[in-house]
Formats: C-alpha cells, structure tokens, sequence
C-alpha cells in the first residue's frame, strides 16, 4: 500500500522488514492544575527498520468522509511523536545520560532522534471525498497570515479513485481494481474480467464488506475459506444496479415507496432503504 500510494509501486519498504508496533499511542497532556489524557489509536501502525533507522507506518482506515481527518491524523503522529520521546527521556534518565544541563532539563540529547511518521488514509467510500485534505483546509486563515501558518497535509488513498496506483501483490490490485468497477457499475468489464475467474474467498469478502455487497459476502463465506467464481456474485450486483435504478425513476415520477413495492413484488422497507442510500428519502 505504502510502496503504491507514495513510491511509484517501487519496493521502498520492504514486507520482510516490518515488525508489529503497540498502537496505543495515547498520552497524557498537562498544561498547569489542569491534566487530559488523549487516546489515539490507529488502525494499524508498523515499523520498517532501514538501517540504523527506522520509519514507523500508520495506517487510517476511513469508509465515511471525515471532516476531521487531517486534525485526527496530526494528532496520531503527533502522539507518536510524543510517546518515542518520552520513552527516550525515561531511558536517559534511568540510564543518567546527560552531556549538559540543557539535555538533562530536555530528558533529550543532543544526539537522539525520534523516527517519523508517515500515515496513510484509505477511504473506501462509494462518493468522492470532499472534506479537507490538510490542515489549513479546516482553517479560517486571514489572507495576511496565511504564509505564517503551519500546515499539516494528509495521504489520501481512495479506492474509487485509485487507477493510478500500481500494486504488486496481485490480491491487493485484485481488490481495488474490483472495488473500483463496481462503485463506477461497470459491471461489462467486470464481467469481461473476471467472469470466469476464480479468486480466493477471502478476497470476496473484503471486496464485498469495502462495497457493502452481501451477496459477494454470502457467496465467499459458502466457498468456506477456497475459492468463489465471481460470475454469480456479478450478475446478482448487476441485477440489483437495475433494480434500483427503476426504483429511483419510479420514485422521481410521483410513486410513492409503497406503491412501487407493490410494482416491484419488495418489501416498502426495501424500497424506502434504497431510496435512503440514494439520497432520495429521510428516514423518521
């Protein structure tokens, strides 16, 4: 993901080179009498050991916009940050490792360093993402300012959006390619793809959770862990792609959900949840 997303698909960060990291990053922060802690867990956090130094991976897992995301991932490295220094400090301290008054008041030398952060966000959405992508975007920043105002961008990876990217791990192109035909319902391609193609069960489970897909789901989960023909999975996802169009052409000529259950031979409550995803019904 890390070597597609941010080095061209070339093998910067290597698999066999990551080890598991706590992803626990929480930290207590102080200012006077008062004192919070803050808890920030990622989804995922690994750490690449390149040499003598390290880079530590973290990973934001995002199926829904989040207008908050480049404050929530500061905060994740951040805290990141914080916790190595404070374990750095601890270590020093135990160890009484001081060249100078400055470190000793620091709990940090001179020559310590910390290992950066780089975190990725995977939105899995259907929609585009419209929320911010860096910090100063969720920002009220006068015009005279803006230059001396810190900015912190985010790495957005989205599915729907995600030609571009080259994987080498073929399940994982496998994933996205899928993923990205059926939010676009191109379902010929798909078909022309991989119709007659087998893949592993699992695959069809995480292509049917990330597109919200059960019958994908329910067709890997009955291979029992082998391997599923997406064939059938395809043509139940073209099927229903028709179905809801003739229900939102019905509903946008003056029929009323109950009315098109009837036409249809659904339940009013399975028209009124597509007519809901689609942005065409508030539910009470």
């Amino acid at each position: 993901m890390f070597n597609a997303a941010l080095f061209e698909g070339r093998s910067v960060i290597r698999p066999e080179e990551l080890v598991e990291m706590d992803t626990d990053v929480s930290s207590l922060l102080k200012t006077g009498e008062y004192a919070e802690t803050v808890q920030k867990i990622l989804d995922v956090v690994k750490k690449s050991a390149r040499g003598v130094d390290f880079v530590i991976l973290g990973l934001e897992n995002q199926q829904h916009v989040h207008y908050g995301m480049p404050l929530r991932i500061l905060l994740g490295d951040a805290f990141g940050y914080l916790k190595e220094y404070q374990e750095t400090a601890r270590k020093n301290k135990k160890e009484g490792r001081w060249d100078s008054k400055e470190e000793f008041l620091s709990g940090f030398r001179r020559e310590d360093r910390l290992h950066p952060m780089v975190t990725i966000c995977i939105y899995y959405g259907e929609d585009a993402w419209d929320g911010p992508q860096k910090l100063t975007d969720m920002l009220e920043i006068p015009e005279e300012l803006r230059d001396v105002v810190n900015d912190y961008p985010m790495n957005l990876v989205q599915v729907r959006d995600s030609g571009h990217l080259r994987f080498q791990d073929p399940d994982v192109q496998t994933v996205f390619e899928v993923c990205r035909n059926i939010y676009r319902r191109d379902y010929e391609k798909l078909s022309e793809v991989y119709g007659d193609k087998e893949i592993d069960a699992e695959l069809g489970v995480v292509i049917g959770t990330i597109t919200e897909s059960q019958g994908i789901v329910s067709q890997a989960l009955e291979s029992r862990g082998g391997r599923m023909n997406m064939c059938t999975a395809l043509e139940e996802l073209e099927r229903r792609g028709m179905e809801t169009g003739k229900i939102l052409a019905r509903y946008e000529d003056g029929m009323s959900p109950e009315e098109i259950a009837r036409k249809m031979g659904l339940t009013v409550e399975q028209v009124e949840k597509i007519l809901e995803e689609n942005g065409m019904l508030t539910m009470a």
